[in-house]
């Protein structure tokens, strides 16, 4: 039973999108190593723009689950995790 608080949220909003971006790899390259795949995704955005979406993704999905199941303060904490995985994703893909 997972306890409503705002700190196991943000603990499941910042690991989720480690896993679908270790999903995004396992799924799309993973012919090629993580090191040249982190090179793919500083070259071509658009590969960037695709991994960040299925990333987020799995945060959207476990947004849904917590709020359906009356865990506010958890569902909270993601969707603050998540706003700030955007914020950051979009900043690396517009101004790097």
């Amino acid at each position: 039973m997972v306890k409503d608080k705002y700190k196991v949220g943000m603990l499941v909003g910042l690991l989720l999108p480690f896993l679908g971006f270790m999903g995004f790899y396992q799924w799309r390259f993973s012919f090629i190593t993580v090191k040249e795949f982190l090179s793919i995704l500083g070259q071509q955005k658009s590969v960037l723009s695709a991994m960040i979406s299925v990333s987020l993704l799995l945060n959207g999905a476990a947004l849904t689950f917590f709020f359906n199941k009356e865990k506010d303060k958890v569902a909270k904490g993601i969707f603050i995790t998540t706003i700030v995985y955007a914020i950051v994703a979009m900043s690396v893909k517009w101004f790097l």
